[in-house]
């Protein structure tokens, strides 16, 4: 019976992808999850696994097309017997359809399951990828691998080992940290006995799956360690299977770098457009992780600098076997003018020396935040306004009720969730600044999804309070206290920092009047808390007698992208917000 091999989805945003490489042909034997061919999209380049065990049939789709998601792009014959075709496809193609569970023989895989959209099948995660290494005492070692934190996520970084080798290790206890786009997080042991070794060190980004440690019982030799298996089955006979790697480091192909002989990073699909277009990839700026070049990036410096990006096109000589002796003499001294500008473009090297201090290397997490902030900027006319507001009422109230309050409901009572039930009466006034831009329109969410800002030791992270017009005051503040706490220890899920509308940043506990926030793509509104101060105000009474009063005055701004939010929009949500909190009336539980 025949399996369809389609093409993934990877990513929510993404609907089409370029295949670059079959790692088998027609009538190899593949097992299921080994990798079958390679993909390069405006995200991520990924090798994609078998759907079953079988042997490739057919491949439908040859390398370098480009095809949409939940293409049938090969067919494996689960039977193993049918002979391969890759010449006449069958009469009657089974229909895309998603893999089946995993049988109960499957290996046991923890983390976050895969997701699967149509006939989409996502590489997921394999926590525990029993080896058939045997130790000294006859049983296999358990391998760790890294987990797969989410369906658009295929790589991460190893921060920290919280074990070393010849340590104790128990089932489910943290064992080492890893950072990833969407969420750092600490990995727990997927079985007890002792870490037998340590495939990738600390700063290491490996691929999703990829074999990063092995757990063992106590006295199996080291040896044992060196014949466990690569991350993913290669049958060794096949010369179409890539060799073992003990360690998948993510790289960059060397075909593209910089004058240093720094690589390029960048995939497959935009070198090929750079090939196109005759543009040398050094001088595109990339915006991706860690500099990569993205689909966008070569598209954006095409449209902006046409032909003068391009690189000279060669010339050739008609006649290369006809020595010229003489005008060689002549092209040689106009080269000499062109190295002159050359050191004007490094001027940091005569300057370092100069410079007395320690070089400390970005986090991962601090690259991620670099890069976000920076393609915000590009992306989003960011414009702020800022509005003062009497707190009096809302201060006066809370140290009133904080002590009984925080007695019934087992939390703290802070005003994140005043300034939470004020953001969401705006909203139903100026529905606008809870959208999104998708292409050239405009998509209002159904719901209010709040992004809490959170300062951490080691960068800034925002979970996302969800459905958060559904809960009670007491619901936010519980909600809000539950994702601070576990953004604080590191125990955040992938899910629960995806899906936000509009965020809240509280820069005001350390004193700041007010701040000027970027945006979170892909929302269109940011609001920032300013410290709350005693201040002296102009007070009207009834009458229209004026007099100065001691105030608790909050400066609240809005930052918003004017590209669909305009200035009046933004002003009259901000009225809306600052008239609930002055004349704040609800029933806080």
């Amino acid at each position: 019976m025949p399996t369809d091999v389609v093409m993934p989805q990877m990513g929510e945003s993404i609907f089409e992808g370029t295949i670059t490489k079959w790692l088998k042909k027609p009538g190899d034997k593949v097992q299921r999850d080994e990798p079958l061919f390679e993909i390069s999209t405006d995200k991520v380049d990924a090798e994609i696994p078998a759907p079953a065990s079988g042997v490739l049939k057919e491949i439908k789709i040859a390398e370098g097309a480009t095809v949409q998601v939940n293409t049938v792009v090969g067919l494996i014959d689960t039977d193993g017997g049918a002979a391969a075709s890759s010449a006449t496809p069958p009469s009657q193609p089974a229909p895309a359809k998603a893999p089946s569970a995993p049988s109960s023989a499957s290996p046991k895989t923890n983390g976050s399951p895969p997701s699967t959209g149509g006939a989409t099948r996502q590489q997921s995660p394999a926590p525990v990828a029993p080896s058939p290494a045997k130790g000294a005492n006859g049983e296999a070692p358990t391998d760790v691998v890294m987990p797969q934190m989410g369906e658009s996520i295929f790589e991460g970084t190893i921060t920290k080992w919280l074990k070393k080798v010849g340590d104790k290790v128990q089932r489910d206890e943290p064992l080492f940290e890893i950072s990833t786009d969407k969420v750092d997080a600490e990995i727990p042991a997927p079985a007890s006995g002792v870490l037998l070794e340590v495939k990738a060190s600390e700063g290491s980004t490996v691929q999703v799956n990829t074999v990063v440690a092995v757990i063992g019982k106590s006295g199996a030799p080291a040896k044992t360690v060196e014949a466990a298996p690569t991350p993913r089955p290669v049958e060794k006979e096949k010369p179409s299977a890539q060799p073992p790697r003990d360690e998948q480091v993510i790289d960059f192909p060397a075909g593209d770098r910089a004058e240093h002989g720094e690589r390029l990073r960048s995939s497959p699909l935009v070198r090929r457009i750079a090939r196109e277009n005759n543009v040398d990839l050094t001088g595109v700026p990339g915006t991706g992780l860690g500099g990569r070049i993205t689909k966008h990036d070569i598209q954006d410096f095409i449209q902006r600098h046409g032909a003068e990006g391009r690189r000279p096109e060669p010339v050739e000589p008609k006649y290369t076997q006809v020595p010229q002796p003489q005008p060689q003499p002549h092209p040689q001294p106009q080269p000499q003018p062109q190295p002159q500008p050359r050191p004007e473009i490094q001027p940091p090297a005569p300057v370092s020396p100069e410079l007395q201090g320690e070089l400390v290397s970005m986090t991962p997490m601090r690259k991620k935040i670099a890069e976000r902030m920076v393609e915000s900027r590009r992306t989003s006319a960011h414009v702020h306004t800022v509005f003062k507001v009497d707190m009096t009422r809302i201060v006066k109230l809370r140290e009133k009720l904080r002590k009984g309050w925080e007695e019934r409901n087992g939390t703290k009572l802070t005003f994140m969730p005043f300034i939470a039930k004020a953001l969401m009466h705006g909203i139903r006034v100026k529905p606008i600044v809870n959208t999104s831009v998708v292409g050239d329109a405009i998509q209002y969410h159904k719901n209010i999804n709040i992004g809490i800002a959170v300062a951490l030791e080691w960068g800034l992270i925002v979970p996302v309070v969800k459905q958060a017009e559904n809960l009670s005051f007491v619901g936010l503040q519980r909600s809000i206290s539950d994702l601070g706490e576990r953004a604080r220890t590191k125990k955040l899920k992938p899910d629960d920092v995806q899906g936000g509308t509009i965020t809240i940043t509280n820069p005001g506990i350390f004193g700041p009047q007010f701040g000027t926030p970027i945006i979170l793509q892909p929302q269109v509104a940011i609001l920032g808390m300013g410290g709350i101060f005693k201040e002296p105000v102009v007070i009207t009474d009834e009458d229209g007698s004026d007099s100065i009063a001691i105030r608790h005055i909050i400066r609240l701004t809005l930052g918003y992208d004017h590209r669909i939010i305009d200035g009046a929009d933004a002003d009259q949500f901000m009225v809306a917000v600052r008239s609930y909190l002055e004349n704040f009336n609800e029933d806080i539980g």
